[in-house]
């Protein structure tokens, strides 16, 4: 982990700007719980050194997540997060969850690939969503 609270995985061939990818990230983690009101974000120069892209973007993401309401630079100390965006089911022991870990074992044990996992979820999901 990056700081020891995040890792971002730069995807240069996905399509997503790289930083919409690392807004996306800070996202997740806030929903997983693993950042909260008070965490301090990894600096530009850090996420630039673990990632190799250009600390403008860097900086664009965390103006992103700025914008939304999800984080506060303060000058000469860092940005850190302002809001929460957990909630119980994303808590691991959480039933919707361990239901969906059961299913992914299953999907594992089956032989089906990630992006095999990916179709049948985003079939299902687009038919309730």
């Amino acid at each position: 982990m990056l700081g020891g609270v995040i890792e971002f995985r730069i995807d240069r061939h996905s399509g997503v700007s790289t930083y919409l990818q690392i807004a996306a990230q800070v996202k997740q983690a806030m929903r997983m719980g693993l950042l909260g009101p008070g965490d301090k974000l990894p600096t530009a120069r850090e996420v630039v050194e673990a990632t190799r892209v250009n600390p403008n973007t860097v900086l664009k993401a965390y103006r992103e997540l700025e914008h939304e309401g999800l984080v506060e630079g303060r000058r000469g100390m860092g940005t850190f997060i302002t809001a929460s965006l957990a909630t119980d089911a994303a808590r691991a022991d959480a039933p919707l969850r361990q239901d969906l870990d059961r299913w992914m074992g299953r999907a594992v044990e089956e032989g089906l690939s990630a992006d095999e996992v990916d179709a049948i979820y985003t079939d299902v999901r687009g038919a309730h969503y």
